[in-house]
């Protein structure tokens, strides 16, 4: 407000000290004589001034034609003068009106449009960072990946846009399936831009589904380091990652180095059931006993599971039915509520012949949750305490139609898996199996069939043939008599047949 009270004051003093100027020059006597061609003018001193003012204007404009000459000249011979910024500012605006087009165009889902007005841009702006990812996000979305992809090799040679155009030919790679060409992009993209997480997750993926445990564990590691990962999602996943290369060595027939890192994926992760079940057998390996069942237990009790109680039932392979009660009662107690729980210690109980207790620990399983493998077993409890042949026929023929039960199953799309895996085979995500029962069971008939040799013995192939005979399925398990000879010749394999029903 002052700032402008002064300006205005200012001005009003300016024009007075002029209008007294021109009052004195006024009443001042004399003048200016000129002579021009023989002819005398005699100026005022107002007049002479005014004529002095009109010269130097004269003199102001002569100079100004003439830099606008020298600049035309400048133009015409394509050096960079005023002129030609100002075309230049003409041409920004228009390219910068174009690429604001064709953002709003991408955003809308009209690709043509904005690769139209991309090149519009590309013409009036010397900018390729710009215009070259947006043409090459246009082109994608439009499904022209020739010309995204001439745009993303065009955005490598700018240090700038490199990462930009290494990650762009990256997804077009994993769209197209190549997976090994993507690897080392994404490789090249972590070392440009190790903050990325995008990047990390995807090159941690395509890591797992090569099978390169060691890059793998590297780059889960430079999550860590970054901070996009928690620390406890971490030692799970570093756990998974060891347990596969673990799995991987024993493939090659290393045992030493298998062991350890098995006993390394159990330490980074206690719960892991495949990793605790591969470290309590190396643990065997090597005569210990008590470390083998120390992680059984620790894993039982975090989550019962028929690989561990297979693992459990390897310390003592030669015990007698009795004795094995006794020693899974260990395992029991530390979760005795759980379904697994029930369905081993009555898979014992049968083996025993103690049928009541059986019975007992199976309780309202097979109302509650039946599977095939509940529903076998009450069939054996059933025979074991001389039911009719009707009775027993109608537990099989529900076992053989009921779902599974538990499996590894995706997170992430539902798959079932047979076995464990780090890598969904069916969606490639790393780390998302989990073991519970189906949202919509699978039915299998097969899974049964492990169970039938335990109830109908080495002569009853005939009576189960004609049982499955009633069964859609029955094709499934048309070889069971030979299986139930195998179980006969065996019968305290039972607990270690828990995994061969998981699967």
């Amino acid at each position: 407000m002052l700032w402008s009270l002064l300006k205005v004051l200012v001005f009003f003093a300016i024009i007075a000290v002029a209008a007294f100027g021109v009052i004195v020059l006024g009443e001042t006597a004399g003048g200016v004589q000129i002579t021009v061609a023989g002819t005398e003018y005699t100026l005022s001193a107002l007049q002479s001034v005014l004529a002095l003012g009109v010269l130097v204007l004269a003199v102001w404009v002569f100079f100004k034609v003439l830099a606008l000459l020298v600049a035309t000249l400048k133009f015409l011979n394509g050096d960079e003068t005023a002129i030609s910024r100002y075309f230049d500012k003409g041409r920004e605006r228009k390219g910068y009106q174009a690429l604001s087009d064709g953002l709003m165009a991408l955003a809308s889902g009209e690709g043509r449009l904005a690769m139209a007005k991309a090149s519009r841009a590309a013409r009036y702006l010397e900018k390729p960072e710009l215009t070259d990812l947006l043409t090459a996000q246009a082109a994608e979305m439009a499904g022209d990946t020739g010309k995204a992809a001439d745009a993303y090799k065009r955005l490598l040679s700018n240090q700038n846009t490199r990462f930009v155009g290494v990650r762009g030919i990256m997804k077009q790679k994993l769209s197209e399936g190549d997976s090994d060409t993507a690897l080392q992009l994404a490789e090249k993209a972590l070392a440009l831009r190790p903050k990325h997480e995008e990047v990390q997750d995807t090159l941690l993926q395509l890591q797992a589904k090569a099978e390169d445990w060691a890059g793998a564990r590297k780059t889960l590691s430079t999550k860590l380091k970054t901070g996009t990962l928690p620390r406890d999602v971490f030692k799970r996943r570093d756990a998974v990652l060891a347990l596969s290369a673990s799995k991987e060595v024993a493939a090659d027939t290393s045992s030493l180095e298998q062991r350890e890192q098995a006993i390394e994926a159990n330490r980074l992760s206690p719960d892991l059931v495949p990793a605790a079940a591969m470290a309590a057998r190396a643990y065997l390996e090597q005569g210990k006993k008590r470390a083998a069942i120390k992680i059984l237990k620790k894993a039982w009790s975090a989550q019962p599971h028929p690989d561990l109680a297979h693992a459990f039932a390897e310390v003592e392979p030669n015990e007698s039915a009795s004795e094995r009660v006794k020693r899974f009662d260990q395992l029991a107690r530390l979760n005795p509520q759980n379904d697994e729980t029930r369905l081993v210690m009555a898979e014992l109980l049968i083996v025993a012949e103690d049928f009541p207790e059986a019975r007992r620990v199976l309780g309202d399983l097979v109302e509650r949750a039946p599977d095939a493998r509940s529903l076998t077993l009450m069939a054996a409890i059933e025979k074991g305490e001389g039911a009719g042949d009707a009775v027993i026929q109608g537990w099989l023929a529900r076992a053989l139609s009921a779902p599974r039960g538990p499996q590894w199953l995706c997170e992430n799309c539902n798959h079932i898996h047979a076995e464990w895996a780090p890598v969904c085979e069916h969606c490639t995500s790393f780390d998302t199996l989990s073991w519970k029962r189906p949202e919509t069971p699978e039915l299998n008939s097969a899974t049964a069939a492990h169970m039938l040799p335990l109830i109908t013995g080495a002569g009853a192939s005939t009576e189960v043939a004609q049982m499955v005979e009633d069964v859609p399925e029955a094709e499934v398990v048309s070889d069971v008599s030979g299986e139930a000879e195998e179980s006969a010749d065996a019968p305290e394999a039972a607990p270690s047949g828990e995994k061969e029903e998981a699967k």
